[in-house]
């Protein structure tokens, strides 16, 4: 794949991402009032972390040849996944948004009026917020050619993934009790169960 193709393919996928698909729900997220946060400085540090390695260092590659001594060639196929990656993960990465409506936060709270979603995407898959953010900093490591800013947002965003998933879990089991426990037995984390039980 071309760098400068692979640079405005990014670019559009960070684009739609981060303000096609997620602005319209943060505004209608800070209306919503809080009734429980169980964040922590370690979660607020990984949301820094994959901004910074995920996005910003990625950008400055695209914008700057500040990374230009790690770049490389890729085969056109890898760049050409990469992009169908991408492709995918925004559409689950909306999904996800709109299935979850007004209960979507990107922080571990629990707001007024706050409902369990077990239908749309939420069906088959409990975390697919997650999965999009998993596809999504792959497909940044199949497009950009570059050693540092292609595979920079791979480890922050894995490490807020295994830190967190499991005490979301938690929480969601102490807000929903039973509910959420039939959920988890019929419900993958990040896909779906081969057979549901």
């Amino acid at each position: 794949m071309d760098p400068l193709a692979a640079k405005t393919v990014f670019v559009l996928g960070f684009v739609v991402a981060n303000f096609v698909i997620r602005t319209p729900y943060i505004k209608a997220h800070k209306r919503l009032p809080i009734r429980s946060n169980r964040n922590t400085r370690l979660d607020t540090s990984l949301f820094i972390a994959v901004g910074v390695f995920g996005f910003f260092l990625p950008l400055l590659y695209v914008f700057t040849p500040l990374f230009s001594f790690a770049d490389y060639s890729i085969p056109r196929w890898i760049g050409a996944t990469g992009v169908a990656v991408l492709v995918l993960g925004n559409w689950v990465f909306w999904r996800s948004h709109k299935d979850l409506g007004g209960n979507w936060s990107p922080t571990l709270d629990i707001r007024q009026d706050h409902k369990l979603v077990t239908e749309g995407i939420y069906q088959r898959i409990r975390h697919p917020m997650y999965l999009s953010l998993w596809l999504l900093v792959i497909a940044q490591a199949m497009i950009l050619p570059n050693y540092v800013a292609g595979f920079s947002g791979l480890l922050p965003f894995g490490i807020l993934y295994f830190q967190r998933v499991a005490r979301e879990e938690r929480m969601m089991i102490e807000e929903f009790g039973s509910e959420y426990e039939r959920y988890l037995q019929k419900t993958g984390r990040l896909f779906p169960k081969l057979r549901p039980g």
